[in-house]
């Protein structure tokens, strides 16, 4: 596999390295898309990138380096979320679909209590959107107006989900969304 996780130390040594990333990138497709150095270490400080709820990792190429930073979060939880953020020059260049399926792999194969996971993105996030579903990841929700944005108009977030026993069987199983009869 080209993509492995290195746990970071968010209070430790990887602290100001930590807070260049965040800041020296812009996250258009986050919540909150642009860091301040204060805000960076109030988030560090309230345990936003390790405590018993959250983890975060250095991403971490075979041959192009160091791509990012995932946190996992709802760690205390059977179905945990994650957060992804790539440095901008590996944005565009077909590594989301490594680094999810490293992740969704990590994952299932080191949290045995965990029987699904997890993430959401915005409606307009079409290349993330893409990659949920070549990952085997399935669309469960569309909640409109639901992703905050900063001076304009909420858009939806769109949340998908991928099973342990999915995972395990390289398939996708699905529902019926209109299960309830008119």
């Amino acid at each position: 596999m080209t993509v492995s996780f290195a746990r970071l130390d968010p209070t430790g040594d990887d602290h100001d390295t930590l807070v260049e990333f965040m800041t020296r990138n812009e996250f258009p497709f986050h919540v909150h898309p642009r860091w301040g150095a204060a805000e960076v270490d109030a988030a560090i400080g309230k345990g936003a990138y390790r405590d018993e709820d959250h983890d975060s990792f250095w991403i971490d190429h075979h041959d192009l380096g160091r791509l990012g930073v995932l946190r996992l979060e709802d760690l205390s939880d059977d179905a945990p979320l994650f957060d992804l953020r790539l440095d901008t020059p590996f944005r565009g260049r077909g590594l989301g679909v490594d680094v999810l399926r490293a992740v969704t792999d990590h994952v299932f194969g080191t949290m045995p209590a965990v029987k699904r996971f997890e993430g959401q993105t915005r409606e307009d996030n079409i290349a993330m959107r893409r990659i949920f579903v070549r990952c085997g990841w399935l669309k469960e929700a569309h909640y409109r107006e639901g992703w905050p944005v900063d001076g304009g108009t909420p858009l939806a977030a769109v949340a998908y989900g991928i099973l342990r026993h999915d995972w395990e069987a390289g398939e996708t199983t699905t529902f019926d969304w209109d299960d309830l009869p008119v």
